[in-house]
């Protein structure tokens, strides 16, 4: 074991990589609860979606670390969860069984692209900017879904938009759980998302908006059943072919594909594991990814994609796949504690997407504002996932400013060709879907 993930070479051992693996959970445990709630607003089955969120998480996780060697976790990617429940769901009214269809297609195009080598010339073809963006924008997007699942932010008929009842007790319990968090993160606490929900539970406890476990059967029971989701990708497979859909599995290709070079960039480089400027088994590590995503819209979840909350563990020590593989096997340990869902309200979860959301609009300050024919694609793409309510939209507005921005700055031949072809399917899908 030590040989195979080179303990000697990274100069860790057995209880540094465990302390890593450990950390890294406590870093991104939150999924296990905000995920089932995400979906269940499309309609499915809360329990089930439990399951398939840590079994999606450990099979990912574990094929990270023994395949690739990095000390990198997976989990049902945020915001893409977002996207999937009130987006492909809610808005386009796909069904969720038909949306888990998609998910599948869009991890073996992926599966594809990691064997066959295209992944560098479709990395190439988004330009920088546009991808960051895409990133900053989703950020926003979960956060305006948490802040208005709490109630923070309101409907309102003048404004269309307005701040919530900050009497309500649940708003104030969400309030009281979003500073929590803030301030563990900023005291250098890894874990600080989760610690922070835990808190808002015992305070809503306390204050009766939340119930009481009344014994360790409220704690720890059964695992839920994967039956209500399990396989639920294949049953409307032949619904997929459709231009809606086609537009669906892009996004979802689109944000995971990024997502995940630009996570284990991140994680690689903070571990040292960079050599040359390459990463190395960047291959086997993109293929992993891409396998979790197949594997958890077989049992019924949205993406899995690579997490940068892995960088938690890093920061612990971890180097080897072995921190991956503890954290995989936490996974399949917290499949026992189902129960506890009863009091992750969406008073404790919301503050969860708001704090991701802080993290990923972080990106924006890369994005090169002075220059308006970069800016403008990209200020669209940000600000029209949350106006319309939807990630592929303001994908697609963005990525038809784009090439005419560059056309008019006389730089037509900076574009890549796919970018044209995304031009004009973006422009066919407003015209007959939209």
């Amino acid at each position: 074991m030590k040989k195979y993930f080179q303990f000697e070479e990274l100069g860790t051992n057995y209880k540094t990589e465990s302390i890593a693996g450990l950390t890294t959970f406590l870093a991104m445990a939150y999924i296990l609860f905000v995920n089932p709630a995400t979906l269940s607003a499309a309609g499915m089955p809360e329990g089930a979606v439990f399951t398939a969120t840590a079994v999606a998480a450990a099979v990912g996780t574990l094929t990270m670390g023994v395949l690739g060697k990095y000390p990198v976790a997976l989990a049902p990617g945020m915001g893409l969860n977002a996207f999937f429940a009130y987006t492909v769901v809610l808005q386009y009214g796909i069904p969720w069984e038909t949306a888990l269809s998609g998910v599948l297609v869009s991890g073996v195009i992926f599966i594809f692209l990691s064997l066959s080598g295209l992944r560098e010339i479709i990395i190439n073809a988004i330009p920088g900017n546009l991808k960051l963006a895409v990133g900053a924008g989703i950020g926003l997007y979960i956060a305006f879904i948490g802040l208005s699942s709490a109630e923070i932010v309101v409907a309102n008929e003048a404004t269309l938009v307005g701040l919530g009842n900050l009497r309500d007790p649940n708003v104030l319990l969400t309030v009281f759980g979003l500073i929590a968090a803030v301030v563990l993160l900023i005291r250098g606490v890894k874990a600080g998302i989760f610690y922070g929900m835990i808190l808002t539970a015992i305070v809503g406890m306390i204050f009766g908006l939340i119930p009481v476990p009344q014994g360790i059967g409220d704690i720890v029971g059964t695992v839920p059943s994967l039956a209500p989701t399990f396989g639920q990708a294949f049953i409307n497979f032949g619904d997929i072919f459709t231009v809606e859909m086609l537009i669906v599995i892009l996004t979802f290709l689109f944000v995971d594909f990024f997502d995940t070079a630009g996570t284990l960039v991140a994680v690689a480089t903070q571990a040292g594991l960079v050599k040359d400027n390459k990463l190395p088994r960047a291959g086997r590590a993109l293929l992993a990814d891409s396998t979790a995503t197949v594997v958890g819209a077989v049992v019924g979840t949205s993406t899995t994609t690579s997490y940068v909350e892995s960088t938690a563990g890093v920061g612990a020590g971890g180097r080897t796949g072995f921190t991956s593989v503890v954290t995989a096997g936490l996974f399949l340990l917290a499949l026992f504690f189902s129960p506890l869902l009863a009091i992750v309200t969406s008073a404790v979860t919301a503050p969860a997407l708001v704090i991701v959301g802080v993290m990923m609009a972080s990106q924006l300050k890369n994005i090169e504002w002075d220059r308006f024919e970069v800016a403008v694609p990209s200020f669209f793409i940000v600000l029209m996932m949350s106006l319309t309510y939807s990630i592929a939209t303001g994908i697609a507005i963005g990525f038809i400013f784009y090439p005419i921005t560059m056309i008019v700055m006389g730089k037509a031949k900076e574009i890549h060709p796919i970018m044209y072809g995304l031009f004009v399917t973006f422009i066919l899908y407003f015209i007959f879907l939209s």
